[in-house]
């Protein structure tokens, strides 16, 4: 039913009665909540990261040269992210942090690897040049030995010259020898020596002579021919010579009418070990 006029009338006047809606007010809906930023908390990840594989490359001796550059990204990322951090856009500043220390830490395994790496060549290449230093001084040793020895095998009738075994050996200077008419090797008009020879025994065991037949040739090469008569005056050496013992020999030599007046002895106790020394002089 309609209010009385007179009521609306009073309620109109009355300032504390309750007062009818407004039909063009819109209703008020309280307003949205704006999301929060999301953290850029990339920088420290890849940071820590970076410096993680940094480290490990470092470590690995053979692999240092590879460390270098995750590393130096650790420490170029993870700044970023401390920067952010302080900026409060980031969360992670400990991440960020440990990226740049394992980034350091890279760095100098990869220095240090470098270091190593150039010590190390460096080293080899001074063992080669001791080593090849070494090797030819040890030749040259040996051949200075191999010409001094050869020197001391060359000597004068009457010098004396001991073999590796000990065997002291002396060839004295030739004699004319003169054949009975039982002859073989010396011909009619050649001039036959006697060559002497002598081996000493200086050893503490009995030594044997191999080769006791020595080879007779004159200045300018010319081979002699082995003289063997019925006088009995040639005597080989043969068998063992006792310590502190000596054999001695005696060979006659027929020389060609146009030979040298002097003439080269080769002798040696034992020629598959020992290499011949050589006496020579005048005839």
């Amino acid at each position: 039913m309609d209010q009385n006029p007179v009521d609306q009338e009073s309620a109109a006047q009355d300032p504390w009665s309750p007062q009818p809606p407004d039909p063009a007010a819109a209703p008020h809906w309280p307003p949205h909540p704006m999301p929060a930023p999301q953290p850029h908390n990339g920088m420290g990840v890849t940071a820590l990261v970076l410096g993680i594989v940094g480290v490990v490359l470092g470590l690995v001796v053979v692999l240092f040269w590879m460390s270098w550059l995750p590393a130096l990204l650790a420490v170029v990322f993870g700044l970023v992210g401390l920067s952010h951090a302080r900026k409060g856009l980031a969360t992670n500043r400990a991440m960020a942090l440990a990226g740049v220390a394992l980034g350091v830490a890279g760095l100098l395994f990869a220095v240090g690897g470098g270091v190593f790496a150039v010590l190390t060549v460096k080293q080899v290449a001074e063992d080669a040049r001791a080593e090849a230093d070494a090797v030819e001084a040890s030749a040259s040793a040996e051949a200075e030995r191999e010409k001094a020895e050869e020197k001391a095998r060359h000597l004068s009738f009457g010098e004396a010259y001991t073999f590796g075994n000990g065997l002291k050996v002396t060839v004295a200077k030739p004699q004319p020898f003169v054949p009975d008419d039982f002859v073989l090797g010396h011909a009619k008009g050649n001039k036959a020596v006697e060559v002497t020879v002598t081996v000493v025994n200086t050893g503490k065991e009995r030594l044997s002579v191999e080769t006791g037949l020595p080879n007779v040739n004159d200045a300018n090469g010319a081979s002699t021919e082995l003289v063997i008569d019925g006088s009995g005056r040639q005597k080989v050496i043969t068998g063992y010579v006792l310590p502190g013992k000596q054999a001695i020999g005696k060979y006659a030599f027929s020389l060609p009418p146009d030979a040298a007046d002097s003439i080269e002895v080769e002798f040696s106790p034992d020629a598959e070990r020992w290499a011949d020394a050589y006496w020579s002089g005048p005839n």
